[in-house]
């Protein structure tokens, strides 16, 4: 069930005998082009590993509407508050085109990780990897969205060389 995902970024570094008590959790879903995986403010069971296609994650912006804020492809995660032990989805997701998921149901991929310890090691690991690349993506996106409106500030960090001092 893991195939189309197996050498994705989300997968590459799990060991090969980790991956078969993923596999029995795993569900393919298929979302056709228009589709909405999740609602921003909704709860949502499943953490998803996208397989293929393209899915358009937006935001409710005040006084600006639903905002495109960033778009995941294969490899990327999604909905990944499920895993964390909050559903509560914090984006919409939108199938740009026909797109396939590697679905795993929250609740048991989370009681997996706090039962098989090595097995929460390699996903947290992964997870946080994939958030590390979805902020960085988010914060482009953001710059590129409201760019105009910010005035340029310069900053020093606390090694002397310029840059956001609280991160």
């Amino acid at each position: 069930m893991l195939e189309p995902v197996l050498h994705s970024e989300f997968l590459r570094a799990i060991p090969g005998p980790l991956i078969a008590r993923l596999e029995s959790l795993a569900q393919m879903r298929v979302f056709q082009p228009g589709a909405v995986l999740f609602v921003e403010g909704n709860s949502h069971p499943d953490f998803h590993v996208v397989a293929s296609g393209h899915v358009r994650l937006d935001m409710l912006v005040p006084r600006r509407g639903r905002v495109p804020i960033l778009t995941v492809g294969p490899g990327d995660v999604l909905a990944w508050s499920a895993l964390v032990g909050n559903s509560i989805m914090t984006s919409t997701a939108v199938a740009l085109e026909a797109v396939k998921t590697v679905a795993l149901p929250g609740d048991q991929l989370r009681q997996l990780c706090e039962a098989e310890h090595e097995v929460g090691y390699h996903i947290m690991r992964q997870l946080a990897s994939a958030l590390s690349r979805r902020l960085l993506a988010t914060r482009l996106q953001l710059l590129d969205l409201f760019g105009e409106h910010v005035p340029a500030l310069e900053f020093t960090s606390n090694f002397g060389r310029p840059g956001d001092p609280e991160c």
